[in-house]
């Protein structure tokens, strides 16, 4: 459901009544409360905090925690978060404004630390984010908070409850998102947030209220960088970092790489799962240490593209995969899967209270699971051998060992990793819990709205009916081991993720 209260504009809302605090009732800066856009740049709710801090005057104090509590919290995903903590201390070290990083050690052990920022706090900003735990945590924080909230969108290139009339329920299907997004996203490219925020900002740095440090001490560089952190912190151990490490610098490495190497042929290559041709910038979206509008200008820039292209060449609002850009056709594909297929799963996330639930399937894609659930399964495994990749299938063990090790699955094969475990579950309500529990354990973007439409699209979200009416799948698109190795190379990715390599995992 839409939080219609006290709406700003298309990417800024109020979530409690509370008023700003002005200086001489103790409002000493302007908190920006860093949860989902974790970035120093390129942020909407940044340049939302930086509204308030020029307007009344006063400094800029950035708050990033990392609590412990929350499910699936593991090495993996601490590591990464920790790694853009790590750059984030160093941006904001350089545009001398206080950041203040703070990792719990226990569960709960954060508990009033929000509260007793904004206490000198005029104005308290954070990041508006559709999934996971952080609603329910945004809510909570509106109730305690004695001054203003302020919830800021920097998700996409479309502010996610913004729009016209039409774009205030979930979309079916990605051909009619993109439809409305090619009669509407001209108006709103010039949005941007900024790349160089900090040009002009001159305060000094705001001070950090007595008794926080001895309460709620923050990690420090070192403690971030260290590789032995992760020890002390009560999480799951038995997943361990990614060989992807996290942070800004990091994503824009991987930016660069792609812009340079693979863009081009992204169009008829993405598939290639014998080297790799894809992006890799999924997770860096998922944490916010990369921003949807930051890739986009470096596309443009490499493009030699201006807004005033969109929709002037080709198809206006025709729906059409390519064209409506006026890029070239590895820019176009591209643009589709993160514009189109990323922002339609926020979108979802955001209009549908069903969304992430085996009850937000589409009504024709559950009644066909229902009518086969009784039907043979060919092999039928549980959560165990699934995580395990101890399956039949060298293919599918291989795309799990992939996920294991690197906390990534190859686009292709992500696909066929959720078709299968839905042809040898007993169930689709299991087959589609085992995929979910899989992918927030072990994938770097899982607990994302993206993810999470991919793993509801193995199900029939977003997609049609298909014929022939086929056993346990139904009228769900099928897809097939053997007819992937007849469409990919998959020798050198069997190769690279077979049995052995997965081994130590489980020893």
């Amino acid at each position: 459901m839409k939080p219609v209260e006290n709406r700003i504009n298309a990417r800024v809302r109020r979530v409690n009544e509370a008023p700003l605090r002005a200086a001489k009732d103790g409002g000493r800066y302007v908190l920006y409360w860093m949860t989902a856009n974790r970035r120093p740049s390129w942020n909407h709710a940044l340049d939302r905090a930086l509204h308030h801090a020029k307007e009344l005057d006063q400094p800029i104090f950035v708050f990033e925690p990392l609590r412990v509590g929350y499910r699936w919290a593991n090495d993996r995903i601490h590591r990464f978060v920790m790694d853009g903590m790590r750059d984030h201390a160093e941006a904001f070290e350089k545009a001398n404004v206080r950041y203040f990083p703070y990792v719990e050690r226990e569960e709960g052990q954060g508990a009033g630390l929000l509260q007793a920022l904004a206490a000198s706090a005029s104005v308290v900003v954070t990041d508006d984010w559709p999934h996971f735990f952080l609603p329910r945590m945004l809510r909570a924080a509106a109730k305690k908070l004695d001054v203003c909230l302020e919830a800021v969108d920097s998700v996409g290139l479309w502010p996610v409850w913004g729009g016209p009339k039409g774009f205030d329920k979930p979309f079916s299907r990605a051909f009619d998102f993109r439809r409305f997004l090619q009669k509407n996203l001209a108006e709103q490219l010039p949005d941007v947030p900024q790349g160089r925020p900090w040009r002009g900002y001159d305060h000094d740095k705001a001070r950090l209220p007595a008794g926080i440090a001895d309460r709620w001490p923050e990690a420090t560089v070192g403690w971030l960088q260290d590789e032995e952190s992760l020890a002390e912190l009560p999480i799951d151990h038995d997943v361990p970092p990614a060989p992807t490490r996290g942070g800004t610098r990091e994503a824009r490495r991987f930016l660069k790489t792609f812009l340079e190497r693979h863009l081009d042929g992204y169009h008829d290559q993405r598939n290639d799962v014998s080297q790799p041709t894809t992006s890799g910038l999924s997770p860096f979206l998922h944490f916010g240490h990369l921003s949807s509008h930051e890739i986009l200008a470096g596309i443009a820039q490499r493009e030699g593209w201006s807004p005033a292209k969109a929709g002037a060449t080709g198809p206006k609002s025709a729906g059409a995969r390519e064209g409506w850009w006026g890029m070239g056709p590895g820019a176009e594909a591209f643009l589709d899967q993160l514009v189109t297929w990323r922002e339609l799963g926020f979108h979802r996330s955001a209009w549908d209270a069903d969304f992430g639930e085996y009850a937000g399937l589409p009504d024709w894609a559950r009644a066909t699971l229902a009518e086969h659930a009784d039907d043979a399964r060919p092999e039928t495994y549980t959560l165990r051998p699934f995580e395990r990749a101890e399956t039949h299938d060298d293919l599918w063990n291989a795309a799990q060992r992939q996920l294991l090790q690197e906390g990534i699955i190859h686009n292709y094969l992500r696909m066929l990793w959720g078709k299968k475990i839905l042809h040898w579950s007993k169930s689709p309500e299991e087959a589609f819990r085992i995929m979910v529990h899989l992918n927030n354990k072990y994938a770097i973007d899982g607990r994302d709205p993206n993810s999470m439409s991919g793993i509801s699209w193995v199900l029939g979200l977003f997609d049609r009916a298909w014929g022939p009416e086929r056993p346990v799948f139904g009228k769900i698109r099928y897809m097939s081991s053997d007819n992937t190795r007849r469409k990919l190379k998959v020798k050198p990715y069997l190769e690279r993720y077979g049995a052995e390599s997965s081994e130590s995992l489980f020893s």
